[in-house]
């Protein structure tokens, strides 16, 4: 499962946005390092789509897929040098799939810090820049000794040469020009810069009629960088949240947020990692599956069974929105609108699949 760590100052709203998409129960107070361990999570990935197909089919259960997310705890300038806790809490998103930036622009008297998103996007870009200077100076030696003896290494030694005259420049890797195969050499690695990038920036209910002029300094200031930056009312969404799916849209709506801006940051960093959905779907489950980009059927196939994959002979294949237009699989079929398709076939987003196989 692909897995996303917030990062952001204390009381930039982490914990409140981790518990809104998860449902969990993350300590969320106005004070620095409320949350001393990673809170681990999950959450859905809701899906107009299969909602859509499930209904047509009546099916008696809906299974969406989801996303991990890992809460740390907040960063303050200097933790680099051991500042507030330090940066301890770098190590539990070392192995995350890419870094949600949650940056305040709320006021609020009551909870200190800084309200300006640019100041918080600065501080953690320098607090990460500097983790990962420290993370390959500690090893460069080493791997160069090692690379003398195994000259597969050189590659991996040259990208880290690379990436420490950037980083100590102050520059993230995702904002070099460095080329996508030195970037690859440096994942063994596990910089925190050398990931995708979101950003979320935290705003309260005043700012909701301007939330557009709010963001967009982050988008300007990220550029290429990221090409997912979203503002939400992250308290609102966590109350909202709370409620059961009726009470829930009333409220949202009620603000004139429709389903709410988190559901579609979920939809953007699941794309941003290059994910994709195909969907089964009948009487007894719809249910939607991920997958990468550019993957060919069998290994779609072996997203449901292993066996699937190993005894690949076919897959049947419709678009959901012609699926849904025709009303049921054997109309479907009856119009000619669903397609063997083999081995070669490079599945599509939204495909509703059905595998043929043997083993």
């Amino acid at each position: 499962m692909e897995k996303f760590g917030f990062v952001g100052l204390p009381n930039a709203g982490k914990s409140s946005l981790y518990n809104a998409l998860t449902g969990g129960g993350a300590l969320a107070a106005p004070y620095a390092f409320a949350t001393t361990d990673p809170n681990i999570g999950v959450a859905k990935v809701f899906d107009d789509r299969l909602d859509r197909l499930a209904a047509m089919n009546k099916s008696k259960s809906v299974v969406n897929t989801s996303v991990q997310f890992a809460d740390i705890g907040g960063l303050v300038e200097g933790a680099s040098q051991g500042e507030g806790l330090g940066n301890m809490f770098l190590g539990g998103i070392r192995e995350v799939d890419a870094i949600v930036y949650v940056l305040r622009a709320f006021v609020d008297p009551d909870v200190p810090g800084p309200t300006d998103p640019l100041e918080h996007l600065r501080i953690l870009e320098i607090e990460l820049t500097l983790a990962d200077l420290d993370t390959l100076e500690k090893q460069i030696d080493k791997k160069r000794k090692a690379a003398r003896a195994d000259r597969s290494l050189a590659d991996e030694v040259s990208a880290a040469e690379a990436a420490i005259e950037q980083l100590a420049e102050g520059t993230p890797i995702y904002r070099t020009n460095l080329s996508d195969d030195i970037r690859k050499n440096l994942e063994p690695y596990y910089l925190l810069t050398n990931k995708r990038v979101l950003a979320l920036v935290n705003v309260d209910e005043s700012q909701l009629d301007t939330l557009d002029d709010v963001v967009q300094p982050v988008i300007d200031e990220l550029g290429p960088a990221s090409k997912s930056v979203f503002g939400a009312c992250i308290q609102l969404e966590a109350e909202a949240a709370l409620l059961d799916p009726e009470d829930r849209a009333e409220m949202l709506d009620g603000f004139g947020l429709g389903e709410g801006a988190l559901p579609r940051f979920i939809a953007a960093a699941y794309h941003e990692l290059g994910l994709r959905t195909f969907f089964t779907t009948g009487e007894k489950e719809s249910r939607a599956w991920t997958f990468r980009a550019g993957a060919a059927a069998p290994e779609c196939a072996g997203r449901i069974h292993t066996d699937m994959q190993r005894g690949f002979i076919r897959a049947e294949v419709v678009h959901w929105d012609e699926l849904l237009e025709c009303g049921s699989w054997s109309k479907a079929r009856d119009v000619g609108k669903l397609r063997a398709e083999g081995k070669d076939y490079i599945v599509k987003d939204g495909d509703v699949m059905e595998i043929r196989f043997n083993v």
